[in-house]
């Protein structure tokens, strides 16, 4: 590839903006699962959480034109984002539980790399449409998520124990992603292209040519959103009793 060419750098400035906005995702993730961890052990839950959303992306990056004509997959993926996003917020309140590090630490990685699993695709996918087919480019992509997943992680992880309260918008992100990929899958694109054309647009990187339109995508991502901070509520509110009850019976 001609280096100093302009769509090279045009290229290679949207693959750094793509991975500035989506790593982004991954980041906040990483710091909800680590943020019960001690304080040792979070550096190495942020380093290894990162390591495995890098060898999802590439493992995706090989299987990415099976994967994206898969039906239903980012409706299970969305279903999937939301069960970890409510878990997120409802496990391990509070202060970081006394429990063995190993067992700690691997249980925030497991949840980091099924919730990667989930985020992955779409990052792949953008990173591979602005490469446009050029290797050294896809691969440069998915190395730069390294430095932004981890040094994003340890901001937000920052913040979260600044600041609990973040740990409830960080699950509405979840959900909100989790909105987006409902949408964005080839069966209810399909569905909504047959129900009403206005509800989607033509997209030449989609599997299917189609995106969702701006009204339904934000929509179901606002929709997303407000359901995982419900489930959230509606959870801590039955387990509170149990919580109180154990605490009566311990004193």
């Amino acid at each position: 590839m001609d280096f100093t060419a302009p769509t090279f750098w045009i290229s290679l400035l949207q693959i750094i903006w793509i991975d500035l906005l989506l790593s982004g995702d991954n980041a906040v993730v990483i710091a909800l699962a680590c943020r019960s961890l001690p304080p040792k052990q979070r550096k190495w839950g942020i380093i290894l959480g990162a390591g495995a959303a890098v060898v999802l992306r590439i493992m995706f990056a090989m299987a990415v034109s099976l994967l994206l004509g898969v039906p239903f997959l980012k409706v299970l993926g969305a279903l999937l984002l939301i069960w970890i996003a409510v878990k997120l917020v409802t496990d391990n309140e509070g202060e970081a539980h006394e429990v063995a590090a190993a067992d700690s630490l691997w249980k925030a990685v497991r949840t980091i790399a099924i919730a990667d699993a989930v985020m992955s695709l779409d990052n792949v996918v953008a990173i591979a449409a602005a490469a446009k087919g050029h290797p050294e480019l896809f691969v440069f992509g998915l190395l730069l998520t390294v430095p932004l997943i981890v040094f994003g992680s340890q901001v937000v992880l920052a913040l979260l124990t600044r600041f609990p309260v973040l740990v409830w918008a960080g699950a509405a992100l979840l959900g909100w992603i989790a909105g987006e990929m409902l949408v964005g899958d080839v069966t209810t694109l399909a569905f909504m292209q047959q129900f009403d054309p206005a509800l989607v647009q033509a997209d030449p990187h989609s599997p299917i040519g189609l995106h969702a339109a701006p009204l339904p995508h934000y929509l179901a991502s606002t929709i997303g959103a407000i359901l995982v901070v419900g489930i959230c509520l509606v959870v801590r509110g039955r387990n509170r009793p149990e919580e109180e009850e154990e605490a009566e019976g311990g004193a």
